[in-house]
């Protein structure tokens, strides 16, 4: 009775023991885990306070792509108005670049006109050189033709050139020369008309036209010298016909009248055909 008595307390020590170091064992256990439990707590607040501050660092992200994406907008905006005003000046130089084209070909062709007119201006100061030379020639000329003129209306100033009236039928007056005028009596009665010549003369009716000759003939301006002038009644725009050995020739047109003379023009294409001495005749209006 007594063995069995002592088993149940052997029994009863060895699980005493066993739960002592049961317990001692889930005792460390427990506290082994609290410090786990604890160090797991401060890195759960650590990582807490880390989420904390990445979420505020987060947020400031936030704010700050937002204001990036703002300002890429704002830059995506101002590119393309960039673009477009480069576009513009891009199409602006263009046209420019047309424009500059146009005013350099203007300016070629203004220069080429300029050479034209510069290469008429010369030419034309050289006509007008020319022009005056021939002009001075032509002055030149009219002032011998009117010394010429002067000279035969001086030669010829005793004389008067009518018509003769024979048997009723008009005959011209004969051909006198331009004498050299020399003093004394006997120049003055080498150039004087006889008396009854001039009674018969005087005699013809004032009807009757005029006859007298060529006496210069000027092919260069085509105009003729007559030895008729105002004392044979001639005026400006009276008509002569240039006859030579009784056939027509060419009419005359008096444009200018001096006292014994007178200047009358042609046409240029009897300038060959008229000559001195030929007989003229006033055309009967």
């Amino acid at each position: 009775m007594n063995r069995r008595g002592a088993i149940p307390k052997f029994v009863l020590i060895g699980l005493i023991i066993v739960s002592l170091v049961l317990i001692g064992g889930l005792s460390y256990l427990f506290q082994n885990e609290h410090a786990k439990c604890l160090k797991l707590q401060a890195q759960v607040d650590e990582l807490t306070a880390r989420e904390k501050i990445t979420e505020g660092k987060l947020e400031e992200s936030k704010k700050k792509v937002s204001d990036l994406t703002l300002k890429l907008q704002e830059a995506k905006e101002r590119i393309a108005s960039v673009t477009e005003e480069l576009d513009k000046e891009k199409s602006a130089r263009q046209d420019t670049a047309k424009e500059l084209e146009q005013v350099k070909a203007d300016m070629e062709q203004q220069k080429i006109s300029r050479q034209d007119i510069e290469n008429k201006l010369t030419r034309a100061q050289d006509e007008g050189r020319k022009l005056r030379d021939q002009l001075k020639t032509i002055e030149q000329k009219k002032t011998d033709l009117e010394a010429k003129i002067k000279d035969l209306e001086s030669g010829t100033s005793g004389v008067e050139l009518g018509k003769v009236v024979v048997n009723n039928e008009i005959a011209p007056a004969p051909k006198v020369e331009s004498p050299v005028v020399e003093k004394g009596a006997d120049a003055a009665a080498a150039v004087e008309p006889k008396k009854d010549q001039k009674q018969e003369a005087a005699a013809v009716p004032s009807a009757n036209p005029l006859e007298g000759k060529v006496t210069v003939v000027n092919k260069e301006y085509n105009f003729a010298v007559i030895n008729l002038g105002q004392k044979d009644g001639v005026k400006i725009g009276d008509q002569f016909s240039v006859t030579r050995e009784s056939k027509v020739i060419g009419d005359l047109k008096v444009e200018k009248v001096h006292e014994s003379m007178s200047a009358a023009g042609f046409a240029a294409e009897l300038k060959d055909l008229i000559q001195e001495n030929d007989l003229v005749v006033q055309k009967v209006k």
